[in-house]
């Protein structure tokens, strides 16, 4: 092969090979960053669960926990939903605060009670972190640790929601009364991510008219109507 053709092929495969070097460096680049939080707590409901926050908002949630206590069948739940911006900017500024968790963030107090191992982490394309604690004294780790529950709190509605619609319609109603409470003591956040069940509630005409009518203030309440 004359030499000018080899000093080609060699250009374009160079080109070729820094083109694909950049476009997955670009790639990592772009990565959303993400703050994701665990618990584990087997004597509570649910046992476990985490949730994953990345800075595009397009979230996910997971929780288990055992049918019974001889029993090793779970009951899970996995559901992907947006997180608001107000949110997400929030998260992702009591992460900077807690220093993106690269410390333990652990009292390490004896006789505390325990109320669960919980676990947050942070991960982007420069920097990761993540510690376990129990009780945290750091005030950024405490308000994103209420946060976290909170949220948690919300969807496991929308999880209990879904299983009544489909099972027991008619415990909707005190389903949605208890959210409704909570809802008013600001014990709820982020009750637009559940906008598609409780829109299967407002919808199915088989529901009870006050159910319906419960589910669409909540909706109302949360802006999501």
């Amino acid at each position: 092969m004359p030499r000018s053709f080899q000093m080609v092929g060699l250009i374009i495969f160079s080109s070729l090979f820094f083109s694909s070097t950049r476009v997955c460096s670009q790639a990592e680049t772009q990565a959303p960053a993400a703050v994701t939080f665990t618990l584990d707590f087997p004597t509570s409901q649910p046992e476990r669960y985490s949730i994953r926050i990345p800075s595009d908002g397009l979230a996910h949630y997971q929780s288990s926990e055992r049918l019974s206590a001889d029993s090793d069948e779970t009951d899970s739940f996995d559901f992907d939903f947006t997180v608001t911006a107000e949110t997400r900017q929030r998260v992702f500024d009591l992460a900077a605060k807690a220093g993106y968790f690269q410390k333990d963030l652990d009292a390490h107090h004896k006789g505390l009670a325990f109320t669960g191992k919980k676990t947050l982490s942070y991960k982007d394309a420069q920097r990761s972190g993540d510690s376990s604690y129990n009780y945290s004294q750091n005030p950024a780790v405490q308000e994103l640790s209420d946060l976290m529950q909170t949220l948690s709190a919300t969807l496991e509605f929308g999880h209990r929601l879904q299983y009544d619609h489909h099972y027991q319609k008619l415990a909707l109603d005190d389903e949605l009364k208890r959210m409704e409470e909570m809802a008013r003591g600001n014990q709820l956040i982020e009750v637009g991510a559940i906008q598609p069940i409780l829109d299967q509630i407002i919808a199915d005409q088989s529901v009870m008219n006050v159910t319906r009518a419960r589910a669409q203030r909540l909706l109302e309440r949360a802006g999501g109507r």
